[in-house]
C-alpha cells in the first residue's frame, strides 16, 4: 500500500483497536468504543464499510459474523498524522 487515506478520528480509534486486538467484529469493535463513550452499533458498522471502502481496513464474508482487519499499516498512518 502507497500511502493511505488519512483516517478522521473517529475511523482513528477504530484502526487503534484492530491494531492492538487484531481482527475483530463490529460487534468487538463497537463494545470496545463503548467503554470510554456511548456510540451506536450501527455508527460503528456504517464508519468501518466506508473504512473498507477507502482501503483502511479489509472484510472478510467468510462467516456470518464479517470480521475486519487493518490494512492501514499503523507505523506509516502515525507518520502521516504527525508530518501533517
Amino acid at each position: 500500500m502507497t500511502n493511505p487515506p488519512v483516517p478522521t478520528n473517529a475511523e482513528l480509534e477504530i484502526l487503534g483497536i484492530l491494531w492492538e486486538q487484531g481482527p475483530q467484529t463490529v460487534k468487538q469493535v463497537h463494545d470496545a468504543v463503548r467503554v470510554t463513550r456511548d456510540i451506536g452499533y450501527t455508527t460503528i458498522l456504517k464508519l468501518m464499510q466506508v473504512m473498507t471502502e477507502k482501503g483502511l481496513v479489509k472484510r472478510d464474508e467468510s462467516e456470518r459474523s464479517h470480521v475486519y482487519t487493518a490494512l492501514a499499516p499503523e507505523k506509516k498512518v502515525k507518520r502521516k498524522l504527525v508530518s501533517d
